[in-house]
């Protein structure tokens, strides 16, 4: 092992894994790439239909496939080499990105094409994330899974910061079709993870069994396991009024920055500027939440941790409506950043620590079921609310439901910090 791998293993104790330190290299710049992408799309979308309801649209797109595929995908993903599946997923992601490219760089590009390609997206996802999730306690074992999952989120969080800054210079310097070369180099950053995956070796993986039993049945034994289990179960309903209230006001940033934010005069570029410096500082505070938890992942702050993080996005979510002036709005987005990834990275970590190996991948399926599947409803239902009452009115409502549900779930239901910390 490099002095240099020693010295980030004492204080990364994931990083003690070759394998992991590859797969995590691959994966940073696989999401850079999907993170230019994301920023660019939702304001080619804006731009080429002008309608609120369209961003909603393709968030529904994007996430309606986990609805129908997550949990039986988590009982398949049990069963099967999780590497070579993400390695399969991922290729059929990298062929749906190259397909978005071409469209838009020949400028034949409609919002259907973006909505069929981000359910392509969505259907590959829905099986891949719960394979990659599965995949990391095979990667670092169980003793460095809490570390491996905090490096994890603060690769994802980094490339939310880098992401954006880095397609500015690429719409200002292509100006009629700059997404499209943004998304053809999100395709060949898929290259990257590819490659990684077929240097690491799980050495951490338990034996895949084959499948005895029917789905109904696997899937049946898991949620048992979270109705006898309050503190997991708990945290797939808050998962739940996350996916449906809260994360769906982010897929509206181009609606703060184009009318919100919005002055006289202001040209194409300026909005586009102005809707990369919110991405920026929302990926800025996730980025510190990440690393933050990276750094210090004790079990004895993670009650305290996750309260605060969801306090501070539903506060943000409730500041929208306020804010009016560029600099303010940043630091909300940020904070809003910062309280998504500290709820989705110590939620993340208590599943896999409480849950048994031989459940993890349906448990797991449920969690992200409930925290994406019923998602597209909630990226519809913003999307309405948003063209037919407007973004402040609609964060503001969105906002006190969040913390009507949460919080009484925090208040009513005290073994939930108990349990965590």
């Amino acid at each position: 092992m490099s002095k240099i791998r020693i010295l980030l293993a004492q204080r990364f104790p994931a990083f003690a894994s070759r394998d992991f330190a590859i797969f995590l290299v691959g994966h940073l710049f696989s999401l850079i790439g999907t993170s230019m992408q994301n920023t660019a799309l939702p304001l080619l979308a804006y731009r080429l239909s002008g309608r609120p309801f369209d961003l909603g649209l393709i968030g529904f797109a994007v996430t309606l496939p986990t609805f129908f595929l997550a949990l039986p995908g988590g009982v398949l993903i049990e069963h099967v080499d999780k590497r070579k599946a993400i390695i399969f997923l991922q290729i059929i992601m990298m062929l749906d990105t190259f397909a978005l490219a071409a469209l838009a760089l020949s400028e034949t590009i409609m919002i259907w094409h973006i909505v069929v390609t981000s359910l392509i997206l969505g259907i590959a996802s829905a099986f891949e994330i719960t394979a990659r999730q599965a995949m990391l306690i095979e990667l670092v074992g169980r003793e460095s899974l809490p570390n491996a999952i905090a490096l994890q989120s603060t690769a994802f969080n980094l490339s939310r910061v880098l992401g954006p800054a880095m397609i500015v210079p690429i719409l200002l310097l292509f100006s009629k079709n700059g997404e499209g070369w943004v998304f053809l180099l999100n395709g060949l950053s898929f290259v990257a993870i590819i490659i990684s995956l077929f240097f690491v070796r799980t050495l951490y993986k338990a034996p895949v069994e084959p499948r005895t039993r029917s789905i109904m049945t696997e899937l049946r034994e898991g949620t048992q396991y979270l109705i006898q289990t309050p503190s997991v179960g708990l945290l797939i309903i808050i998962a739940a009024t996350l996916g449906i209230f809260a994360f769906p006001i982010i897929q509206q940033l181009p609606v703060v920055s184009k009318d919100l934010l919005g002055q006289i005069g202001d040209t194409k570029s300026t909005v586009d500027l102005r809707n990369s410096l919110l991405y920026t500082a929302q990926g800025a505070g996730a980025l510190i939440a990440a690393f933050s938890i990276a750094m210090n992942n004790s079990a004895c702050r993670r009650g305290q941790r996750l309260l605060l993080g969801e306090a501070a996005f539903i506060l943000g979510m409730i500041a929208i409506p306020f804010s009016r002036i560029l600099t303010p709005t940043m630091i909300v987005i940020a904070l809003m950043g910062w309280g998504m990834v500290t709820q989705l990275a110590t939620m993340n970590t208590l599943l896999q620590l409480q849950v048994p190996d031989t459940l993890r991948g349906r448990v797991f399926s449920i969690y992200l079921w409930a925290l994406q599947g019923i998602a597209p409803f909630g990226s519809l239902l913003v999307g309405w609310m948003t063209q037919e009452l407007g973004l402040s009115i609609t964060a503001l409502i969105c906002g006190l439901i969040s913390l009507a549900i949460i919080g009484g779930i925090q208040v009513f239901k005290p073994q939930i910090r108990q349990t965590v910390g």
